[in-house]
């Protein structure tokens, strides 16, 4: 009882003082969040065994990230996305995941690495817009294209904690079966729903009324987040992937509720996500940067992350200008949330060992550290060059 005391002390207090210290030091929240943990962790503060309840929290604190994650997902915004940014997008992807295969495949690297090297995730992204503003044009063009390399990156993530678990064999490719059933699925259930809500408007603001004294259009997220991670269990999928599927529903079908998204967040980003970040942290402590070869290591991962973004940014060159283009490769360097969750389900899953677990904690925390500071150098340069597609403002909302 006494040190699940101590834990809850201990994280009440750096959920607090988190904000403050990444003010003071001049970084995001989020790696502030994960160091903390890591020196918490190193101290014993969170226990010298894992605490059940902790764990359980975290992760659905990581779910809930990306619940709010799906949330920056409109579907039928982005299908009116300019096809040219589609396009530069598609092949932005395209150069990236080509090139992330081919180098894990040089280094003699396993298939994990493949699979991190590519991911991008717009947690991040949505910060920067924060400090930039949501008109720049290299950040409305970096929100379009960062969707869908998230949409990809979760199937990504769905797909090889299919094959961590089951291995390439029968077991994998009935998963890879029920996978394509369920998105043929949610495809339908959308252009139902989007009939049904075409037909009868009225249906939408009954479910999640304008006015709203009982805060229904909270309950109705979080049934709907619960219900989709009940269908995750029951068909063995991944539980990530129904949680973003949750938020991409929501934010598509109940676009006129304006503050939906603020509320979602702030309660997240507030309470429930910080947990998962300084758990993650804990589970780093500093001690173990003294293993021989783990900060060379972190780094050079950190390393080929960066610079197969730059190499593929050449994608949006003839559209942004090599600035703009650089910032966007720097903006999708950090791949936080995703990276920390492939690295988590092959650590558990036996496929990496602890020493490469711990790697990629760290290169994730380096990513944001330098990928923030290239940002900000960029950015007070500045660099009057805009992208010359007017058509990124499709992202404005997205």
């Amino acid at each position: 009882m006494g040190s699940e005391v101590l834990i809850i002390v201990t994280l009440s207090l750096l959920i607090w003082v988190s904000p403050f210290i990444a003010k003071l030091v001049r970084l995001p929240t989020t790696p502030v969040e994960i160091i903390l943990g890591s020196i918490v962790g190193g101290l014993g503060l969170f226990g010298a065994t894992p605490n059940h309840i902790f764990e359980l929290v975290a992760e659905f604190g990581f779910l809930y990230l990306m619940f709010v994650a799906g949330m920056e997902v409109n579907v039928r915004r982005l299908l009116k996305t300019d096809g040219r940014i589609l396009r530069a997008g598609f092949a932005y992807l395209g150069i990236l995941y080509a090139l992330s295969i081919l180098i894990a495949y040089q280094l003699g690297l396993s298939f994990v690495f493949m699979v991190i090297f590519p991911l991008i995730s717009v947690g991040l992204i949505a910060a920067l817009s924060k400090e930039y503003g949501k008109e720049t044009p290299w950040l409305k063009l970096s929100m379009t294209v960062g969707i869908l390399g998230e949409l990809v990156s979760i199937v990504v993530l769905t797909l090889a904690s299919a094959g961590i678990h089951y291995g390439i064999g029968l077991d994998f490719f009935f998963k890879i079966s029920v996978l394509g059933a369920f998105i043929a699925a949610m495809a339908l259930l959308y252009y139902a729903l989007h009939l049904l809500f075409w037909w009868y408007p009225e249906i939408r603001s009954v479910m999640m009324p304008y006015f709203d004294t009982k805060e229904q259009d909270i309950r109705l997220s979080m049934a709907t987040l619960f219900i989709m991670l009940s269908v995750m269990l029951y068909l063995g999928l991944e539980l990530a992937f129904g949680a973003f599927i949750a938020g991409v529903f929501i934010a598509t079908f109940f676009s006129h509720k304006e503050d939906l998204e603020a509320k979602i967040s702030s309660f997240g980003f507030g309470f429930l996500i910080p947990i998962f970040f300084i758990y993650v942290g804990s589970s780093l402590p500093f001690a173990s940067l003294q293993k021989e070869g783990l900060i060379l290591f972190a780094l050079i991962i950190a390393a080929i992350m960066i610079f197969v973004r730059l190499l593929a940014s050449f994608a949006f060159v003839r559209m942004c200008g090599y600035r703009n283009a650089t910032l966007i490769a720097f903006s999708h360097a950090m791949p936080l949330t995703l990276l920390i969750a492939v690295a988590t389900l092959a650590y558990h899953a036996g496929s990496i060992d602890e020493f490469h677990y711990e790697a990629f904690v760290l290169a994730s925390i380096v990513e944001v550290v330098v990928s923030m500071l290239a940002i900000k150098w960029l950015a007070k340069r500045g660099d009057k060059e805009a992208c010359r597609l007017e058509a990124a403002t499709a992202s404005e909302s997205l």
